[in-house]
């Protein structure tokens, strides 16, 4: 006897539902990498340095180039905090990445899924990606941003040339 396998309404929401779930892991799928949109100021050559970092260690890129407080208003828009601002803003998966955050500390954020807004590394820290030499690098701190806007350190990046 020839069976047709026909899904019911209950069949269909748990697969719907499963889909819904699922999605997410579904960005690695093409490629590996998740993609990140980097929204940035034009003149900032420090900024299309860190985009070509990223790109190399396989993220899939798209870039927006805003003026400077375009550029601020959507960091605003974002949540980002003051504090923790930089010259550049990403959006990956529903995290931002402000400033220059090591793209192992991405892969970190978005592999672990962690209940926050985002990471942060203030400022322009020499040495941080797309800053300069990391074999002359500055100590620096990659934030994680709670979604009630605290914040702590995700990771520390000690001064080159010291043992820790």
């Amino acid at each position: 006897m020839d069976k047709k396998r026909q899904f019911n309404r209950r069949q269909l929401l748990v697969f719907a539902s499963s889909s819904i779930f699922f999605n997410p892991l579904m960005v690695f799928a093409d490629d590996g990498m998740p993609d990140i949109y980097v929204v940035k100021n034009a003149e900032c050559g420090c900024c299309d340095s860190w985009v070509q970092i990223l790109s190399d260690t396989g993220f899939n890129v798209s870039t927006e180039n805003r003026s400077r407080d375009s550029l601020t208003k959507f960091k605003i828009e974002f949540g980002i905090p003051k504090s923790m601002m930089s010259c550049h803003t990403a959006k990956i998966q529903d995290y931002f990445i402000e400033g220059h955050v090591p793209a192992k500390d991405i892969k970190r954020l978005i592999t672990e899924r962690h209940d926050a807004l985002g990471l942060a590394v203030p400022g322009m820290p020499y040495g941080s990606p797309g800053m300069g030499s990391e074999s002359d690098r500055e100590s620096y701190n990659v934030f994680i941003i709670k979604k009630d806007g605290s914040s702590e350190i995700f990771e520390h990046y000690s001064k080159a040339g010291l043992l820790v």
